[in-house]
């Protein structure tokens, strides 16, 4: 980096529009009447100074507000894309994604699929518009931070004359500046509580330095904010998925590997008795006629031993049973499975009997596992009967033909094949709830229904956060930053001896009209004019 030599001594970086020391206008001469630029207190920036090689392109496109803020625009619209429809993950499993969108939202949830915003949230191109934002909040910060650090540290007591009069707050008075008036000026900003330099005679009263670092803190807390979210997409840091679990049945706990395996024993649903229980809950159930008391999973909890076998059913060690309820969660290696939905009486098994038309004769059971239908039932002395298809959630298609809408049993159907001694060739028979049709033909048998069982279904949230840490001290920061920079402002005054004269200047990044104020409590009695603003002085000429 070339480097600019200041009348004062002091070497500075190429770029520089005030000295770092004595604060000399170092460029724009014929601007020498306008007020200067105390932004970065015109020190050079990397961004402004250099765009030869692409690393210089690359750090001014990202180091730009105008990019901070697209790229900010552009992630607010592409989150908002991603609340149209629920993403995949809070659907029901209970057919393919692309089948549900379809289904439940038109060509419009089909839309939504192929364009792959099922999956917004760690989409690739979602996660590197993340990462544009952080590079650029990394990059704005640095090209800005570092050289007004520089430019605050190296800032010298006694200041150049035409730093002090392109000043906002300025003004020169023809009294002598005596040790009482000094005394007097230096007691009151004392008592300001600004910290005070002298060289030669020069003053220069400061305080709240520290709220010029307000906004890179809050980029720092954003970074820190946007690196736990990022990580929520790396394995093993985040889970957030759902669990149905059906009474008697034992799966794996997700996120966990088939490390953890939970047994649901029994799901109970309670609700307040209008009669027994006390009266703050009357006037509920008056309103809605059911108030739920208590919502249940009796669980067992399970360790697999040894390694997962393909096709064996895995060693389970029993840890413990447990309760889990609304707010009160089964806690695990990090993991917390809370109470979330309920399903009740779901279809469990199905109960037909192979029954003669004419003579009602009944000849055996067949019970149909509505989750893992037998194909073959052998009923003995040459009666059996065969599943040639099963539809767990029956509709007719387009076509009118037999489907199913989802592998959940919400309205089964089936197409049996019956064979007797009579017909070995068997007949078909198409049954349904409240349906029983022959679509080859008038048949001898048919299946008739004898009974049905259910079972309730429970639905556990299973969580793991390991970067909630990292966001809520992200968020911290970011409100630390947002506090240093909105109740606290940085304060200069500057006085200086020069030509029989005491010229004062002052400088605040905000909140002028209280500089204005305090000034004029710290010069009053002393017989030195207090700074003036010359903006104001302008308007009113």
């Amino acid at each position: 980096m070339n480097e600019v030599k200041c009348e004062c001594g002091h070497i500075n970086p190429q770029g520089t529009i005030l000295c770092e020391s004595c604060g000399r206008v170092l460029e724009d001469k014929e601007k020498e009447k306008q007020l200067v630029d105390m932004r970065y207190e015109g020190s050079a920036r990397r961004s402004q100074t250099y765009n030869k090689t692409i690393i210089d392109k690359i750090w001014n496109f990202f180091s730009s507000v105008k990019v901070g803020v697209w790229l900010i625009i552009i992630l607010l619209v592409a989150s908002s894309l991603g609340t149209i429809f629920p993403q995949e993950m809070y659907i029901p499993p209970v057919m393919p994604a692309w089948e549900y969108y379809e289904e439940q939202y038109g060509w419009l949830g089909k839309l939504y699929y192929d364009l792959g915003f099922h999956n917004l949230y760690s989409s690739w191109w979602y996660l590197l518009l993340i990462a544009a934002l952080g590079i650029s909040l990394v990059i704005a910060s640095l090209d800005r931070v570092v050289p007004l650090y520089r430019s605050l540290k190296n800032q010298r007591v006694s200041r150049h004359e035409s730093f002090l009069k392109r000043q906002r707050m300025f003004s020169t008075s023809d009294a002598v500046l005596t040790d009482e008036a000094v005394g007097k000026i230096k007691e009151n900003l004392t008592k300001k509580r600004y910290k005070l330099r002298e060289e030669n005679g020069d003053i220069l009263a400061e305080k709240n330095r520290f709220s010029r670092w307000g906004p890179y803190v809050n980029h720092l807390g954003l970074i820190i904010f946007l690196i736990g979210g990022m990580l929520r997409f790396v394995p093993g840091m985040y889970v957030d998925e759902i669990l149905w679990l059906r009474e008697g049945e034992t799966k794996a706990i997700p996120g966990t590997e088939g490390r953890y395996y939970l047994e649901n024993n029994q799901f109970i649903f309670e609700v307040y008795d209008k009669d027994k229980d006390e009266e703050v809950f009357q006037d509920a159930i008056n309103k809605a006629g059911t108030v739920v008391k208590n919502y249940q999973t009796d669980a067992t909890l399970y360790q697999r031993q040894g390694e997962i076998v393909p096709g064996e059913k895995p060693e389970l060690e029993k840890i413990r049973d447990q309760a889990i309820q609304v707010n009160k969660p089964l806690k695990i290696d990090g993991f917390a499975l809370y109470q979330v939905d309920y399903k009740l009486d779901e279809m469990s098994k199905m109960a037909f009997k192979l029954e003669n038309k004419e003579t009602g004769d009944q000849f055996g059971d067949v019970t149909v596992d509505l989750y893992d239908p037998e194909m073959k039932y052998d009923l003995g002395k040459g009666y059996k009967v065969e599943v040639m298809s099963y539809f767990p959630d029956f509709e007719f298609n387009e076509d009118g033909e037999p489907a199913t809408k989802s592998r959940i049993p919400n309205n089964p159907a089936f197409i049996f094949k019956m064979f007797t001694p009579e017909n070995t060739e068997g007949e078909v028979s198409f049954v349904a709830i409240r349906q029983n049709l022959e679509p080859l033909g008038e048949n001898d048998y048919k299946m008739t229904f004898a009974g049905i069982e259910t079972k309730n279904v429970t639905a556990l949230t299973v969580r793991k956060d390991h970067t909630l840490w990292i966001i809520g001290l992200g968020g911290l920061i970011f409100m630390i930053g947002v506090i240093q920079g909105a109740y606290w402002n940085h304060r200069r005054v500057w006085l200086r001896r020069i030509n029989n004269q005491v010229w004062t200047a002052a400088h605040t990044n905000k909140n002028w009209h209280g500089l204005k104020r305090e000034l004029e409590d710290v010069f009053s009695d002393s017989g030195i004019a207090a700074p003036e603003d010359q903006v104001a002085e302008e308007k009113k000429e």
